[in-house]
């Protein structure tokens, strides 16, 4: 491996919908970089980034793996991420890492549901962006249709920095070049003007000797001005590439290495330090010789290998031998083996510099989103993280043979440690094990993991709906606890006040007791009988949400009262308050995203609407293909998928994320009560 220095670096994740080329894009670099002999195929699942047998069988990608590159004495770390809607998780956790992000487009398919959703999480992340129309050499493709609905939907802003010639089969540069032969649409010098004039914005000086002198400004003078166009999203380079035959790999590679920006140009990651509201941004500095901080972006298990993390170093150096702390931990871990990763095989080095991507393996204790640092310092350091879409589909799962709930449980941390985009929950009501996820398919690829990998075979359901409770007024409650057992008695009085708190605001306890009518001591006893209620729900066994608690009053005795006393008194006395303060039961709804042919527009709209939903937007993504967003309700959209499959003849994909919790129509509420009550509520 070649020495290289924090300038010398280049990260970039490859993003975009399935099918678009991300992998074979990847293997295609890579070979012609040199970093392999011969190029893997797909069908063989001889790649090197899709390796694992999930992927073999799909034929696609379903774990975001990384790769590097040493390219024109620099060294470019790549990571190509599934394009599944359903894994977009997997691969958003990815964008940590990077400082630019790649968007895959395929020419003939044009931008899909994937292909939006992964361009606004690299905007959410402040990321430098750049569009890779891939499969150019495909007969009957029309790029000029597909640029021009690129700078539609994403701005004009996108302008190509090379073009496609002769049908596809060679690319020429348009940004380093001013002139140059005939391509197959536009002109490089349209092309070259185009860029220059936007770049130049950036730079008055700049734009100045451009208009007012008629000078074309230097790839030096451009340098500067084009990185803060990038970091600004000013300017999205647009390339074309075919990673089949080859054509634009060359040319790619230039862009990436010499205008792509390295981690000192990019934007810097957004570290705070301490925790909740009192956090505060902090400025991290790549400098090699600082404190080491550097960012796990992804955790691997193997059942050979063991736990590796995988880290993003943002400052300092770590070397073979450092002593490393995982977040607040005061024992830290040795570096014994310092690792990078060429898809499934590693290599050890003696050390990595800010900018780089390594990984450390069979450390116990390394978690996602852990910030690994060598001083107490910087203890209290996080990343902020990108958003995630929260998993809302869920599936209660037993295991199929009897004794093997330990090993459930072990499995499900294994998954859960490896995949941001899951959640697991245990709802002590209805004593199921739900795993959530983004939809069918990643529940699907969780499930045969757990089978295949850790030899654990579940049976699955649909989960219990996650309803919840809460208040629309004010109230109060009261209760006096009073017991005499023939010796010591229990005594405690409380006067609670409930108020309801905003959607989404959760829970607020207040003690405005004076005079000493309940002692300090008591309080919390107080509080942990109403957090009982909050648990398990008050009119129909869901928890409760977005109330505000406030004790005023109450009696003690100075032999009786204990903490069991105020904490049966608290329980029953925010019983009786809630029950007062129209109580009401809300179910979850989710935004949907479903893109489909546009002859199934109406039979999907159809059915959003017949689902008790809403629809809100429609958008043209391409010829024949819609983007129609709408919410529904969770609890409706059990069977969402296969009717959106029967509409669309199986070409439809959809997408749903958690939006909001909206009050139950009465007669639900009605059924929901009754079954938790045995009776009905008229309320």
């Amino acid at each position: 491996m070649a020495n290289y220095t924090t300038q010398d670096i280049r990260n970039v994740a490859l993003i975009g919908h399935a099918g678009a080329g991300k992998t074979l894009l990847a293997e295609a670099l890579l070979h012609h970089a040199g970093a392999i002999r011969t190029r893997g195929e797909l069908a063989r699942g001889t790649t090197v980034c899709d390796f694992d047998a999930q992927e073999k069988e799909l034929g696609h990608s379903v774990n975001a793996t990384t790769c590097y590159i040493d390219y024109q004495e620099k060294h470019i770390n790549l990571i190509d991420t599934p394009g599944y809607p359903d894994l977009m998780g997997r691969s958003i956790a990815m964008l940590a890492a990077v400082e630019t992000s790649a968007l895959l487009i395929n020419a003939q398919s044009g931008i899909e549901i994937g292909t939006k959703r992964m361009m606004d999480a690299a905007i959410g992340q402040k990321l430098c962006r750049m569009i890779i129309i891939n499969k150019i050499d495909v007969p009957d493709t029309n790029l000029p249709a597909v640029l021009a609905n690129v700078q539609e939907i994403f701005g004009r802003k996108c302008l190509p920095v090379n073009l496609p010639a002769e049908n596809g089969s060679k690319v020429l540069d348009c940004f380093f070049i001013r002139k140059g032969d005939a391509t197959d649409f536009s002109s490089i010098e349209a092309a070259h003007k185009e860029i220059i004039e936007q770049v130049v914005e950036e730079d008055d000086a700049l734009m100045e000797l451009y208009l007012e002198e008629d000078k074309e400004p230097t790839t030096e003078q451009l340098h500067d001005p084009f990185e803060k166009a990038l970091r600004e999203g000013h300017l999205i380079p647009v390339c074309f590439v075919s990673a089949e035959t080859g054509a634009g790999i060359p040319e790619l590679l230039e862009i990436i290495t010499r205008l792509a920006p390295n981690p000192l140009e990019a934007n810097p990651p957004p570290y705070i330090k301490g925790e909740g509201k009192d956090a505060q941004p902090v400025e991290i500095d790549p400098d090699p010789e600082k404190h080491v901080l550097a960012h796990v972006f992804k955790i691997a298990i193997d059942p050979y290998v063991g736990r590796m993390g995988l880290f993003r170093i943002h400052q300092g150096t770590v070397r073979t031998g450092s002593q490393l702390f995982i977040g607040d931990a005061r024992k830290p871990f040795k570096v014994a083996h310092l690792l990078k990763i060429q898809g499934k095989e590693t290599t050890e080095i003696p050390q990595a510099i800010p900018g780089d991507i390594c990984a450390v393996a069979k450390i116990d204790d390394i978690h996602f989103d852990a910030v690994l640092h060598d001083s107490h310092d910087e203890d209290h350091y996080h990343m902020q993280a990108g958003h995630q879409t929260p998993p809302m589909m869920g599936l209660a799962i037993t295991p199929k043979k009897r004794g093997d709930e330990q090993k459930l449980s072990e499995t499900l941390h294994k998954l859960e440690a490896e995949d941001p985009s899951i959640r697991i929950e245990h709802n002590a009501i209805a004593n199921e094990t739900v795993l959530y996820g983004i939809g069918d398919l990643h529940l699907r690829v969780l499930l045969e993991k757990m089978s295949a990998q850790f030899g654990l075979v579940v049976d699955s359901h649909p989960p219990s709906i996650a309803y919840r409770e809460t208040i629309t007024r004010k109230a109060e409650g009261h209760h006096r606890h009073k017991k005499q057992t023939g010796g010591a008695g229990q005594f405690g009085e409380v006067y609670l006040r409930v108020e309801p708190l905003e959607r989404g605001a959760g829970f607020e306890f207040n003690n405005k007791v004076v005079g000493g009518s309940i002692p300090s001591q008591f309080i919390l006893a107080v509080e942990k009988g109403v957090r009982q209620v909050l648990e398990t729900g008050a009119i129909a066994g869901y928890p409760l949400q977005d109330i505000k608690v406030t004790v005023y009053d109450g009696k003690h005795h100075s032999v009786d009262s204990k903490e069991v006393a105020f904490v049966a008194a608290g329980k029953k006395a925010f019983i009786e308050a809630v029950e007062k303060a129209n109580p009401i039961v809300m179910e979850p709804f989710v935004n949907l995203h479903v893109a489909a042919p546009s002859n199934a527009v109406g039979g999907i709209t159809g059915e959003i609407s017949g689902l008790r939903g809403r629809l809100s937007n429609q958008t043209m993504l391409r010829a024949e293909q819609v983007m129609i967003e709408g919410q529904a309700p969770l609890a409706e959209l059990q069977n969402f998928s296969a009717r959106v499959k029967s509409h669309t003849a199986g070409a439809g994909t959809f997408t749903m994320e958690f939006s909001h919790y909206e009050p139950v129509p009465p007669s639900i509420q009605h059924d929901l009560t009754k079954s938790f009550t045995g009776h009905g509520s008229d309320d």
